[in-house]
């Protein structure tokens, strides 16, 4: 392929992915505004911590995995919970298993390595989400979050409403309210968005696939750590990180590493780490980015030790 195709595809890959997030997060934002608009913040607040220590983690973990969003997706999300006061320990909890535990990776995941190692994989991602949200949260990293404000996310909507109000009157305000969250909060995250997304699709175009295996190799004793490393630029979306590690695996490159792989991009792509620098100052965003990191190389060497495939 000569340098103009690779631009080309390079580029195309950019629009499309860029296109795809900002409709995907004008859609979340919009989502978690109309969560805002019907269920008090107080409802949500007391779910996630009205269960004594560690409940709420657990919660926290499982609400993310529940969530079949991209880890960019993730970020309205974070944000609204932490609006709605939720504690800092259990939105990370969320954080770091919503990119990680979601329907769409799990699918994937299982359709190239089976099974038992997927249902390996899960458990070790949703007990570190659980215990590390938990510890951030005591150690106090909750003071570097930004004191971002949305513009739109605490509007006044009256929700009572006379008896016999139409529907229109009941319903369109919160509609209107949750637009207009969304709207807000895509204005501020949009320069990071493209940015991550500028950055991913340059190395998914020019960064050549025989490089990666090159320095992650089975014979590399650096292989999952470095796999890990590679993982946070490569990663753009699962539909993306799976099938290039499927033929990785095929290439020689070991179970451990791909594991590493995976988990690095899926856990602290850079899009969804140039959007939360957005909301943490760097001191948090770099802890997270070392979290993530951790899980994957302790996940990797799990699975290459037991030879779980």
């Amino acid at each position: 392929m000569d340098i103009y195709s690779t631009f080309a595809t390079a580029g195309q890959f950019f629009v499309v992915i860029a296109g795809e997030l900002v409709i995907l997060f004008i859609g979340i934002s919009f989502l978690v505004g109309l969560l805002q608009a019907y269920i008090p913040a107080e409802r949500i607040k007391k779910t996630l911590t009205g269960r004594g220590e560690g409940t709420g983690n657990v919660m926290g973990a499982a609400f993310g995995a529940l969530t079949p969003f991209c880890s960019c997706s993730t970020i309205p999300i974070l944000m609204g919970l932490l609006d709605a006061g939720i504690p800092f320990g259990i939105c990370m909890s969320f954080l770091l298993a919503s990119p990680l535990l979601n329907p769409v990776i799990l699918s994937l995941l299982t359709a190239l390595i089976g099974i038992v190692p997927t249902a390996v994989y899960a458990v070790i991602t949703f007990i570190a989400a659980v215990s590390i949200g938990a510890l951030l949260g005591k150690a106090g990293y909750g003071k570097y979050v930004k004191n971002v404000t949305i513009e739109g996310a605490h509007l006044a909507c009256d929700c009572s409403h006379p008896e016999g109000a139409s529907f229109s009157d009941r319903h369109v305000p919160k509609v209107r309210q949750a637009f207009m969250f969304a709207i807000s909060l895509f204005r501020q995250v949009l320069p990071y968005l493209l940015l991550g997304a500028g950055i991913g699709a340059f190395i998914y175009g020019f960064v050549p696939e025989d490089l990666i295996v090159s320095l992650a190799g089975p014979d590399n004793p650096l292989a999952i750590p470095v796999a890990a490393v590679i993982g946070i630029p490569m990663y753009i979306r699962a539909e993306t990180i799976i099938p290039i590690s499927a033929v990785l695996l095929e290439k020689g490159m070991g179970i451990g590493a791909v594991m590493a792989l995976i988990i690095g991009g899926a856990g602290a792509s850079i899009p969804e780490v140039t959007l939360l620098s957005s909301i943490f100052e760097r001191r948090l965003v770099g802890v997270f980015v070392a979290t993530v990191l951790g899980i994957a190389i302790i996940a990797g060497i799990t699975f290459q030790i037991t030879g779980i495939l």
